[in-house]
């Protein structure tokens, strides 16, 4: 194993562009641990407000960027089980998985669910899908036959929720800021589609369901346009706050929750690890099941060798991508 490995550390905070691989020592084992030698890494809006210090999560200068990683097991601890050397696995870090190699918790990876998912599409299925399936089933109880509309739909959780919404027998509305993000979004199953950077959302939504408004909307985005989603609802609606892509958390005006009789509900996927860990393994354990009856696909937009990470998060930064952005560290097939 080698002394030293690969990876993108944040030594002092800073904008995605001056981001850039450093050498560090490679991880040590422990016995509850796995050490995996990183084929593929998945990026995140959330990598770029951590490297400059705007996420809630705040790390201890220096420390490895990345949260979602896909390889090989290269070792694993006395006390591991089910895992083995050369198990295909896939898991999710609170950050430290922008590197050659990480050591995690047993509990930390999954096997790749099927020889046909690539170690890249692995780092875009790991956590966007279970998040966006918890939070249309097990937040919102999405039901066969209701409308759901998905704002930022072509993003790594809005597709995810798209296909998963389709999955569930829904009728689904995708909006997002693009007609070429919207051709992305019809590509894998979105019924209908609303660009509100040109219409109003409101208006089509209306237009969409008679008048009736939506059943449940998914939205990673917050800010100003989350007003205007409380209106898309029908009566006794659900819409799930999952981010604020936006940059803005909005406020909610109770008496409107009240007079249509709504349910406003939050979704932070990491918590359950903590919280409720076989409810995240149920999650997961679904998703497994759909991409092997091919009504899931995990969507890699590009992938970038891991020394071009500063124009990796800039794609993103940029709002110019769609489903995943992936690091790459060596030349294999991904």
């Amino acid at each position: 194993m080698a002394s030293n490995i690969r990876a993108v550390v944040v030594d002092t905070l800073q904008p995605p562009e001056s981001l850039h691989v450093s050498s560090i020592p490679a991880p040590s084992l422990s016995d509850d641990s796995v050490i995996v030698d990183v084929k593929a890494a998945g990026c995140n809006f959330f990598d770029i407000l951590l490297a400059q210090g705007k996420y809630q999560i705040k790390p201890k200068l220096p420390f490895v960027l990345g949260s979602e990683f896909a390889g090989v097991v290269a070792k694993a601890g006395a006390q591991v089980n089910g895992l083995s050397v050369g198990d295909r696995v896939y898991g999710f870090l609170p950050y430290g998985a922008f590197a050659e190699q990480v050591c995690v918790h047993q509990f930390q990876v999954k096997k790749i669910p099927s020889a046909s998912m690539s170690f890249a599409e692995a780092t875009a299925f790991g956590t966007v899908y279970p998040t966006s399936y918890q939070g249309l089933v097990g937040r919102a109880n999405l039901r066969s036959g209701e409308t759901l509309l998905v704002t930022a739909a072509a993003g790594g959780v809005g597709l995810a929720a798209v296909q998963i919404g389709k999955a569930l027998g829904a009728k689904v509305i995708a909006a997002a800021g693009s007609d070429e993000k919207l051709d992305v979004c019809k590509q894998y199953g979105a019924d209908h589609v609303i660009n509100y950077s040109s219409e109003d959302i409101l208006e089509r939504v209306k237009q969409l369901t008679d008048g009736r408004g939506v059943d449940v909307i998914y939205d990673p985005v917050g800010g100003d346009l989350f007003k205007k989603l409380i209106s898309c609802l029908a009566f006794s609606g659900r819409i799930i706050v999952v981010g604020f892509a936006s940059g803005k958390i909005p406020s909610v005006e109770t008496n409107r929750i009240l007079l249509k009789n709504i349910s406003v509900v939050g979704l932070h996927w990491g918590a359950y690890a903590i919280h409720d860990p076989d409810e995240m393994k149920k999650m997961t354990d679904e998703c497994h099941n759909l991409f092997k009856k091919g009504a899931i696909k995990p969507v890699v937009f590009r992938q970038y060798p891991v020394e071009r990470i500063s124009d990796a998060l800039k794609q993103l930064a940029e709002r110019k991508t769609y489903g995943k952005v992936v690091l790459t560290f060596d030349n294999s097939k991904l």
